[in-house]
């Protein structure tokens, strides 16, 4: 199965890792990423491990989400082969605002 980053997730992916190296250092940047990575090898394997998520309800796909770290939500679809990682988010931040900025 292949992947796409729509450009918005993997803004705001690196977004967050930007911020850990700074906050708290390059070693646990690169433990983040290690995980982000982690996950999405683990969704490729199985697309239905993610849990069907309520934000998005209301559209024609299925979108599912994953928590990373517990801190970072990554939001995706599948069309045919394709893994669509279509949102990542900080948790900390209001979940609707997010999702209305999700393709």
């Amino acid at each position: 199965m292949n992947v796409i980053w729509h450009p918005r997730a993997e803004k705001e992916k690196d977004k967050i890792a930007d911020y850990i190296r700074w906050r708290f250092g390059y070693n646990r940047m690169e433990i983040f990423m290690q995980e982000v990575d982690e996950t999405v090898q683990i969704i490729r394997l199985s697309p239905n491990a993610g849990f069907i998520d309520s934000l998005f309800a209301h559209r024609a796909r299925t979108y599912r989400s994953v928590i990373i770290n517990g801190l970072s939500k990554m939001v995706y679809y599948v069309k045919g082969d394709i893994l669509h990682i279509a949102a990542f988010w900080d948790t900390r931040r209001e979940p609707k605002d997010q999702a209305r900025q999700t393709q």
